[in-house]
């Protein structure tokens, strides 16, 4: 076991969890990772062990089939799944979002419905809230959905869906300006908060791309720099039919609050995602300072090498630290957006400079596709922009800072 991001306090069943885990990364996922990620391949067989490691239903409580496990055991986890391939974590990322949200807000019907078979991994959730001219304005959504009888139809077109084509069922966010929330702050009388004119409604459909159902479409992959593997999609309603049922929590007017929850506990996954690939640049950088050679001895008897190595020991260890301080938080049930958006930024920001200094590390070799390197070099400044910039996470950070230190007079 690696000497760094260790975590103090866990229980027998949390440490067993992560034993079991960090082994299926050594023997399953690292052998094959680089290989699958050149090739843009659906990592099929690596998925079918998660479901029977019953890591898809880790957090889904055990009355609906899950492990029942909290936010901190989960994040643990995806540390070590996206040490092996970050791409796996993130088909793992917007499931759980996804049951996260039906735990926390679905109507005892949906939850009974979809929560037993997510945690299983038969069915495999998505999650659709940018749209392609969004960006981080979520309040500018143009998706609709309009109510139609007993249904509504959905109109728009949504952006950057990961498992897009293998996901069975997606939670998107529309406005439905029938809600009749007014008066909110930032809002003329009689006027509809944009915040609160926004539904998450539950679309189930087919995997696969192309027309998955009357209504509904996915073409075909977005082509990426790095994250491959995993499927990232549009999405298209163009009158997609969907029954009142599906609102998630059986009441319009939420959706933008149920995003922002789900986003939330997505944001200690990222920075969770950040450390495990930060973690595994550092062990390939150790390593092969250990093995190459300059002017009669090893590179990491150098001290200018030694001095990368410290430097990137110590972000590691720090983003490993912010994020856990942030799951506990939300365990806790008290609020954590602050802690989760330094956690968000440090451990991305972190990730892309130990990354780096890895790739320096290796040299000319760093360049060379026949290095796993190579592939994390790619694969970190997807953590940059996902579940929110950096950028983003300042503003959040510098808001709450602001209510915390809120001078009277």
């Amino acid at each position: 076991m690696s000497r760094l991001a260790q975590t103090d306090g866990l229980t027998d069943v949390q440490q067993e969890i992560l034993a079991t885990v960090r082994d299926f990364v050594d023997k399953e996922i690292l052998p094959v990772a680089t290989e699958l990620e050149h090739r843009d391949e659906y990592p099929a067989q690596i998925v079918e062990g998660l479901k029977e490691l019953g890591v898809f239903g880790l957090m889904i409580p055990e009355e609906y089939g899950g492990l029942g496990e909290s936010l901190l055991t989960y994040a643990l986890c995806v540390e070590e799944i996206a040490r092996g391939w970050m791409s796996v974590s993130g088909i793992i990322n917007t499931h759980f979002i996804v049951a996260y949200m039906l735990k926390q807000h679905g109507t005892q019907e949906q939850k009974e419905y979809f929560l037993p078979k997510m945690a299983l991994g038969e069915i495999r959730g998505a999650f659709s809230m940018s749209e392609p001219g969004l960006g981080s304005d979520v309040s500018a959504i143009t998706t609709k959905g309009v109510r139609d009888g007993d249904d509504y139809l959905l109109t728009g077109q949504k952006m950057w869906l990961t498992n897009g084509g293998t996901s069975t069922v997606v939670a998107v966010l529309c406005r439905t300006d029938e809600t009749g929330a007014t008066g909110a702050e930032g809002a003329a009388d009689g006027e509809i908060a944009p915040h609160r004119s926004m539904t998450t409604f539950l679309v189930e459909k087919e995997p696969g791309f192309g027309e998955v159902r009357p209504g509904l479409t996915i073409p075909g992959k977005i082509e990426k720099m790095g994250y491959k593997g995993v499927d990232t999609t549009e999405l298209i309603l163009d009158g997609l039919r969907i029954p009142a049922d599906r609102v998630l929590g059986g009441t319009t007017g939420r959706g933008f609050y149920q995003m922002m929850d789900g986003v939330e506990v997505g944001r200690v996954n990222v920075a969770a995602r950040g450390c495990g690939v930060a973690r595994r640049a550092f062990e390939l950088g150790v390593a092969y300072a250990q093995q190459r050679h300059t002017f009669g001895k090893p590179i990491a008897q150098h001290q200018a090498i030694q001095f990368k190595l410290a430097e990137m020991a110590t972000k590691v260890e720090a983003a490993h630290a912010m994020m856990v301080n942030a799951a506990r938080k939300k365990d806790s049930g008290r609020r954590n957006d602050l802690e989760a958006g330094m956690a968000k930024y440090l451990a991305s920001e972190y990730c892309k400079e130990v990354v780096e200094d890895a790739f320096r590390i290796h040299g000319g070799y760093g360049f060379s596709k026949e290095y796993e390197i190579e592939r994390l070099y790619r694969e970190a400044p997807m953590l940059l922009i996902g579940e929110g910039t950096a950028e983003i996470q300042k503003m959040i950070i510098g808001r709450r800072l602001l209510e915390e230190y809120r001078i009277n007079g």
